[in-house]
């Protein structure tokens, strides 16, 4: 099986508990204090005001028991505060009146899956612990019966913002946060994870990677070597990153009878997996490519999704698609018996399936969000080959190009097309699958394909292949 998802707390040392907030007008400020002691951990909510209940916003439930995961794992110091769950969100609340502007939680980091979040954390086999930034996210509401009404989708539903503020201290020495080990790590950033441990890092200019020790053999030898060359052939091929130096976490689960599970995803400079199942004990050449062209394809996210990204959401093909056919490529430079054509082939039938009469621009408000990854793949292969160079060339130029406000809008990636093929047929074909689809979706992509220059030859069923 493998899985993808779309994220503790005793004693701080005296340089950090003397910190103080000082409340104004505006917008809320919270200073969230977490500190590792050996097996102890801690966290110090101190908020600029005083407030019936803050909430916290990314409160999932695990996926295998459905549980409210903080119920069992934090436990309030501060008298006169309790944590609750109301409606689907997990709340700091007083007992009476209104909270106090310092809260103290000890916990225990949580490593189990939720079912549409990150895990709270990364538990590694030698004691080393990944912390999912987000878990400490939180807002303030003045009314208890405010927070029943919450919806589940927290996106499109005005809430107060507050502005936090993150720090993370190991007693044991320094943390890992953004590819850097600093002795106190600070933050604003929440999507992403923090490291506690001494793991030895696997290192080089374009990446840290940070691999389980207990991970089986044939996987920690995969990663050490395939992680580095494909960033590295990124950075080359795409430009160095300005903002972070990428990170890999890769955690184990342990050998669970009847489960071979990668679940994980790019996050904000940083990829976080976890590993579980006896099915992965044993190395396959399957497992091997797919291991490395997960990440592969997530690692390509930092260029195409976070360097620069899509203007709408209909528009997720350009990076779902342009990321897919990086890792295809990437993956076949570093493994000389995957052929890609296998997961191009697969591409192809799935977006003549989900272009027929409907448009893939729209697909995700019809559920068919394979259609992004599919069509979007088919797209970028039209590019590559219309334009006679790889499409490391082509989403180099598309980077490049979006750089300064960091969005690739439907426009700029025709407008590349057109720029570097040539072809402005090409361009008209793709815009009329992603507008309205057609009804011959098997014909007409193959005359697409054909006139880009792809190699292929149809089989019995009308499907394109790739020769």
């Amino acid at each position: 099986m493998l899985r993808r998802l779309v994220p503790w707390l005793a004693l701080l040392v005296c340089g950090l508990a003397d910190a103080a907030i000082t409340s104004a007008p505006g917008i809320p400020q919270v200073r969230v204090e977490v500190t590792r002691r050996g097996d102890a951990w801690t966290a110090v909510f101190i908020f600029d005001r005083s407030v019936t209940a803050w909430v916290f916003r990314r409160s999932d439930l695990t996926r295998d028991t459905a549980k409210a995961w903080r119920q069992d794992s934090w436990r309030v110091v501060t008298q006169g505060v309790r944590l609750q769950r109301r409606n689907n969100y997990d709340v700091l609340t007083a007992e009476r009146g209104e909270l106090p502007r310092r809260v103290t939680v000890n916990f225990t980091p949580v490593s189990e899956g939720l079912e549409q979040d990150h895990p709270p954390a990364l538990v590694f086999t030698d004691g080393s612990v990944a912390l999912f930034v987000a878990q400490f996210d939180c807002f303030p509401m003045d009314s208890l019966s405010e927070v029943k009404s919450l919806p589940l989708d927290l996106n499109n539903h005005p809430v107060p913002a507050a502005k936090l503020k993150f720090v993370f201290h190991d007693e044991a020495g320094p943390v890992l946060m953004a590819g850097k080990r600093s002795a106190t790590g600070e933050t604003t950033e929440k999507d992403t994870y923090v490291f506690f441990g001494d793991t030895r890092p696997v290192e080089t200019p374009d990446m840290v990677g940070l691999f389980d020790p207990q991970l089986p053999e044939w996987i920690g030898v995969s990663l050490t070597r395939g992680v580095p060359a494909m960033l590295g052939r990124y950075t080359q091929e795409l430009g160095a990153l300005r903002r972070f130096k990428p990170t890999v976490l890769v955690s184990w689960e342990g050998p669970t009878r009847g489960l071979m599970s990668r679940e994980g995803g790019a996050l904000n400079g940083l990829i976080a997996l976890r590993y579980a199942g006896a099915g992965l004990l044993e190395e396959t050449t399957d497992q091997r490519h797919i291991g490395l062209w997960f990440i592969a394809h997530e690692a390509a996210h930092f260029w195409l999704g976070q360097t620069v990204a899509y203007e709408f959401a209909r528009d997720a093909w350009i990076t779902e698609g342009g990321a897919e056919l990086l890792a295809f490529r990437a993956v076949a430079e570093i493994e000389p018996d995957y052929d890609p054509r296998i997961p191009l082939n697969r591409a192809i039938a799935e977006c003549i399936d989900l272009a027929e009469d409907r448009g893939v621009a729209a697909a995700g408000e019809r559920g068919e969000r394979r259609a992004y990854y599919a069509c979007g793949a088919v797209f970028a292969l039209v590019a590559e080959a219309g334009s006679g160079r790889s499409y490391y060339k082509f989403a180099r130029r598309l980077v490049d190009a979006s750089r300064a406000d960091g969005v690739v809008s439907r426009a700029d990636w025709l407008s590349v097309l057109n720029e570097l093929t040539r072809r402005p047929d090409l361009g008209r074909d793709i815009a009329r699958l992603l507008d309205r689809g057609v009804p011959n979706p098997g014909e007409f992509i193959t005359d697409l394909l054909v006139r880009a220059g792809v190699n292929v030859e149809v089989d019995p069923s009308g499907i394109p292949r790739l020769r």
